[in-house]
């Protein structure tokens, strides 16, 4: 994510937007790395870019007078890729209404830029003057030739007799007009100047590819201290630094009450239940709440990172699995409204410890409870959290989980450590061939920059943030920097996890109550299968719902209420109904 700040400009704006603009917003959780880092270097990337555009629009600009105007031919077809690349998008598979105009003003561009280069080319080496001129640019009578008669495209003046074209149509103007560079000599210093652009452009890229395989490889990017990016950022970045390292990793998560879940990705098939708590024949049921069941689910969870029995210590510590790195902790939702500053959010331990024990039994609407449960896989590509919340009232158990899953960060960014070492290790002719192909959308690139640069300032003056009231996170830079899906590997491992640990979250609540003197058949009946792809919630005298492949709900009324995953729905002697769905894309009821 700190190296995708440097290949991604709209990643790198949103990030400064988010945790360094909008100072009164607090951090979305972090899973999995430190957002402060990534802020970090987001600035010192913007800093970095804005020298190299503003260096770039300077000799644009300066090229303009020096070529007595000439460079001005250049700037339109420049501007017109740079512009296809904006209507284009970043988007792999862009609409048709996006590609077909980014199609056409490419290579419309493209044609534009190749005649002017090839005139250009033409001038220089003085093809096609006659041997009677007295000097390149002029006619018979050493009267100047060129734009002098110029009209429009149709008039034959511009471009020699019969539409003919001559070098000396484009360049005959500035011929002998006490200029640096005069006749042939002009053509040669756009040419020059487009060498000095393009080696600028070179340099610029072999920076950013130092800074990607240097500061920022396995190596040397651990070392957190000795990073450059966090020094010399300014007092603001020091107080929001301090900020976001207790925000992100504390237990204690202010959210806004449209985005509670912000950081944790992307919702993964939620679900509830509730049963009604009754005495088991034989037993005097115990007072049982909340709490209670948390720490009957906790030990649960936290087995399945001891690897199964396989014959010696030895082969079971070679167990790679990443679920022996499951982390477990309650965390309490409470909302950010009604603070007045950022930093009177109550994020030590004593504050964390009274709301979480007035939140545990509270069920409450805005402060809630829950059992945090994590999974990192792939080196924390994918992470996994499932949220476990439990309340007991008027006699039911209710039981909320909604697991949440952070996809891959995008392939660009998990590629960065192979772009620059190509680049780097790329022979002279390869970086030349880039730097050319990158130069003509130098200019619009760094106007873009400048644009977004300003925009970001006056937001900052204007904005008036650093005096606002406290508000919860609306965006999570690891979501931001998320791919759209996963590799097959890694969905398998998604669903492993997953099913793993919400079938020991819903052996705990069963345990618990069996231990309590408390019915569980009906517990048992709801939860029908937590392993094959969901969870199944029955009702033995109403309607049945099942998501997921290849699931089976049953009934005790004599019928077969539901099956899905490749036959249709039966009917049995009942009295309730059953729908179930699932993968195979047909729905099936049948009555029971």
């Amino acid at each position: 994510m700190c190296a995708g700040v440097y290949l991604d400009d709209g990643y790198r704006d949103a990030v400064i937007d988010e945790l360094y603009v909008h100072e009164e917003r607090i951090a979305a959780p972090s899973y999995g790395f430190d957002a402060a880092r990534v802020l970090a270097h987001a600035l010192r990337a913007r800093r970095t870019e804005l020298a190299w555009a503003a260096g770039v629009v300077v000799l644009w600009v300066l090229a303009v007078p020096l070529t007595g105007g000439m460079f001005v031919m250049l700037v339109g077809p420049c501007l017109m890729l740079s512009l296809s690349g904006w209507l284009r998008g970043s988007s792999r598979q862009p609409p048709l209404y996006r590609r077909i105009p980014a199609f056409l003003l490419r290579w419309y561009g493209r044609l534009v830029l190749a005649f002017v280069l090839a005139g250009l080319v033409v001038a220089a080496f003085g093809f096609g003057d006659s041997e009677d001129s007295g000097g390149y640019g002029y006619g018979e009578g050493g009267t100047s030739g060129g734009f002098g008669g110029y009209d429009g495209y149709g008039d034959s003046g511009a471009f020699g007799q019969a539409g003919s074209f001559e070098p000396e149509d484009l360049f005959g103007p500035v011929a002998g007009s006490g200029l640096p560079f005069g006749g042939a000599g002009t053509a040669w210093g756009i040419l020059a100047l487009l060498g000095v652009l393009t080696t600028v452009v070179a340099l610029r890229r072999g920076q950013f590819a130092r800074i990607l395989t240097g500061e920022l490889s396995p190596q040397r990017f651990p070392n957190h201290a000795a990073d450059p990016a966090e020094r010399g950022t300014g007092v603001r970045f020091g107080r929001l630094a301090r900020y976001l390292r207790v925000e992100q990793h504390a237990p204690l998560v202010m959210y806004s009450a449209s985005q509670p879940f912000c950081g944790a990705g992307s919702p993964y098939q939620p679900w509830n239940l509730s049963v009604e708590l009754r005495p088991r024949k034989g037993s005097t049921p115990e007072a049982i709440d909340n709490a209670k069941i948390i720490e009957r689910i906790v030990p649960l969870v936290e087995a399945l990172r001891i690897p199964s029995p396989h014959g010696s210590p030895q082969l079971a510590a070679a167990v790679r699995d990443r679920l022996r790195e499951l982390r477990t902790d309650e965390c309490v939702f409470l909302p950010v409204t009604g603070l007045t500053r950022r930093d009177q959010a109550p994020y030590d331990s004593a504050g964390f410890e009274a709301h979480r024990r007035g939140s545990v039994e509270e069920g409450g609407e805005s402060r809630r409870h829950f059992l945090r449960i994590r999974v990192g896989g792939w080196n924390e590509e994918v992470v996994v959290t499932v949220f476990v919340r439990v309340h007991t009232q008027g006699g039911m158990l209710m039981l909320e989980v909604a697991p949440h899953v952070l996809l891959p960060v995008r392939k660009l960014f998990q590629d960065a450590d192979r772009i620059a070492h190509r680049h780097r290790n790329n022979n002279w002719f390869g970086k030349v061939v880039w730097a050319l192909t990158h130069t003509p959308r130098s200019f619009g690139d760094a106007l873009a920059t400048l644009g977004r640069g300003a925009v970001s300032g006056w937001k900052m003056l204007t904005g008036g943030n650093g005096g606002a009231l406290p508000d919860g996170p609306a965006r999570s830079v690891r979501e931001l920097g998320s791919d759209w899906d996963a590799s097959l590997f890694q969905d398998m491992d998604i669903n492993r996890y997953l099913k793993s640990v919400q079938d020991r979250v819903t052996g705990g609540v069963r345990l618990a109550l069996y231990e309590a003197g408390w019915q569980t058949d009906e517990f048992e009946q709801k939860i029908v299968n937590v392993g094959a792809g969901a969870v199944f919630i029955e009702s033995a005298h109403g309607s049945t719902i099942g998501i997921g492949d290849k699931n089976h709900i049953t009934t005790n009324n004599n019928g077969v209420a539901g099956r899905t995953g490749g036959a249709a729905g039966k009917s049995g002697n009942g009295n309730g109904s059953a729908n179930g769905t699932g993968n195979d894309g047909g729905v099936r009821s049948g009555n029971t």
